[in-house]
């Protein structure tokens, strides 16, 4: 008998904090797709995949550059995140690169940080957020979820 765990929606919601403006630099974050990722087979060897992206637009760019951090979301750590269904927990990561080799945090305990960049003048720039669920995890079936606060500083 195979257990899976569906998992519509993890790190589910980005919530979206502005740094401290700069010069005449207006950044706005329009659109999130939070990362999903496929049903979790805990039979399955290999990880889970999975990604979600946002999209930022800066107006009075100049010479300013964009960062963006993420949080620890609920666990606290960045290695792993955790998402949750009640009092389990289902680890995961999110990171800045395809290979997922790279945990995206905010430059702290060995994350990396998306930037800095010169983003283009009033054109939506597109960021991918690659999501990874390691093998091996006894769980049982659910919905599991996690809360993460992408921070744009410009």
């Amino acid at each position: 008998m195979t257990r899976t765990s569906i998992l519509a929606l993890a790190a589910a919601s980005l919530v979206l904090v502005a740094g401290p403006a700069r010069a005449a630099i207006q950044c706005t974050i329009t659109t999130v797709s939070a990362v999903s990722f496929p049903a979790y087979d805990v039979f399955n060897t290999l990880p889970t995949d999975g990604q979600g992206s946002v999209t930022y637009t800066c107006k009075g760019v100049g010479q300013n550059t964009v960062t963006m951090d993420l949080s620890e979301g609920g666990s606290g750590v960045f290695n792993p995140r955790q998402m949750a269904k009640g009092s389990e927990k289902l680890a995961y990561n999110l990171f800045l690169d395809a290979g997922r080799g790279t945990i995206w945090g905010n430059g702290t305990g060995g994350t990396g940080r998306y930037g800095p960049f010169l983003p283009p003048n009033n054109t939506p720039v597109v960021v991918t957020i690659f999501g990874r669920i390691p093998a091996g995890q006894d769980v049982t079936a659910g919905t599991y979820g996690d809360s993460v606060t992408l921070t744009l500083v410009f």
